[in-house]
């Protein structure tokens, strides 16, 4: 039986490049992109000729992660017995770039996970004080980046739980090149007045009030500002699209 720890959420991991290191890296370019936002859409960047690339700050992993290899894009069935988690649908693209000397190029093969709560707060295959999932497997897969440096997943919006806001934790593994691989993790974190929107409608309203919000949340304090997710109304739910720039050896 795998028992997951409980342990801290707070701890730190990696850094976020200085303005200064990024436009060191990319050149004169880069200050034009830093000024205008952290994304661009496709349009934009035909226009600009200037790549998306965003450096974020990496957070902890915390405790509920589990490497179950589940090579899937819509993760909100369980595999065990194919039901699906009930919830607010979204559509969530991951872009890798590659940050290098001068340049900011698509990642092709880096393998993104991700993984996250349901509508009620409870994680998937793991034991806690409050449940025990244990041979469960929703709300939980990777995607292989394509040739643009997308993945692409659908799931559901997340629910809460004590003592943080709400949120969705990425891993991103790039293959071995010449013995060394990178490995990036972090968390991506909603607006608290959508959040609040959707967390008014069943089933996300049968938990009652969630105790945290965005600045309540130690680990949000901590660059979390940098990882917000900005989704826009869909037919049935929301979509969104989140950049990150890796330096890579």
């Amino acid at each position: 039986m795998r028992k997951t720890p409980i342990t801290p959420e707070d701890s730190p991991v990696g850094h976020l490049l200085s303005r200064h290191q990024v436009v060191s890296l990319l050149g004169a370019g880069a200050a034009l992109w830093l000024s205008g936002g952290s994304l661009f859409s496709r349009q934009s960047i035909a226009s600009t000729r200037v790549p998306p690339c965003v450096v974020r700050p990496e957070q902890t992993e915390g405790p509920y992660f589990v490497d179950e290899r589940l090579n899937r894009s819509d993760i909100r069935s369980d595999p065990t017995d194919g039901q699906i988690k009930p919830g607010t649908p979204l559509a969530l693209t991951l872009q890798i770039f590659r940050l290098g000397s001068g340049d900011c190029q698509p990642l092709a093969g880096a393998q993104m996970d991700i993984w996250h709560c349901d509508a009620l707060g409870v994680y998937s295959d793991v034991q806690d004080p409050g449940f025990n999932t244990i041979g469960r497997k929703f709300l939980r897969g990777y995607q292989l980046t394509d040739t643009r440096g997308d993945a692409r997943f659908v799931t559901i919006y997340p629910g809460w739980y004590e003592g943080r806001t709400v949120h969705i934790h990425v891993k991103v593994r790039t293959a071995s090149v010449a013995g060394r691989s990178l490995e990036f993790t972090s968390q991506m974190y909603f607006d608290d007045e959508l959040t609040d929107r959707v967390h008014a409608d069943q089933p996300y309203a049968a938990k009652g009030r969630r105790n945290a919000r965005n600045q309540d949340d130690r680990i949000f304090r901590r660059g979390g500002d940098q990882l917000m997710l900005a989704p826009t109304a869909a037919a049935n739910g929301y979509t969104a699209t989140f950049a990150i720039g890796l330096q890579l050896p």
